[in-house]
């Protein structure tokens, strides 16, 4: 697994990714975006199952559940993608940039995880945090396709993954 600091921000669009070159006021924010994106192997017997019925995710490993937590996940008009993927990228505080306006949220707005699993054109679907935990309370599906999990649950679940580790979603 390789970690970098890359030199310009992660902006994580609302389904899209771009590495921009750093201007004069992305540089004042002064936000540093850590990514791995290289493939390991997954610890091994570890799995991310989510269930879009239940909204909830769970760490498994070794076929046994070791947490679950309660998940926002896409409207029905931007749904969750279904299927086997893999964990594709991690990212330390990511940084939101719309895909239609282009507008930058900054730091925060995907919460301080990102663990990307799936790529779809130009869109990306990933797990994050979130600054409005009221919704994952609710166990709601307002997303633009993304798994949403309060911050301090989407720390511990990006900790026990590697780059490779399974994610199954079923509905």
């Amino acid at each position: 697994m390789r970690r970098s600091t890359l030199p310009s921000l992660l902006l994580l669009g609302s389904l899209g990714v771009a590495l921009p070159t750093m201007g004069a006021e992305q540089q004042a924010a002064s936000t540093t975006a850590t990514t791995t994106t290289a493939a390991g192997s997954a610890a091994s017997g570890t799995e991310i199952h989510l269930s879009l019925s239940k909204r909830e995710i769970a760490l498994i490993r070794d076929g046994k559940a070791l947490n679950r937590w309660p998940v926002v996940i896409g409207a029905p008009e931007t749904p969750t993608p279904t299927g086997r993927f893999r964990v594709q990228t991690k990212v330390v505080n990511p940084v939101y940039q719309s895909t239609s306006s282009g507008q930058v949220k900054g730091v925060g707005a995907l919460g301080y995880r990102w663990i990307g699993f799936h790529k779809q054109g130009s869109n990306d679907f990933g797990i994050h945090g979130t600054p409005w935990p009221w919704w994952v309370d609710a166990r709601a599906a307002v997303s633009h396709g993304c798994v949403r999990m309060r911050n301090e649950h989407v720390e511990k679940l990006f900790s026990a993954v590697e780059i490779g580790t399974p994610v199954i979603i079923q509905n």
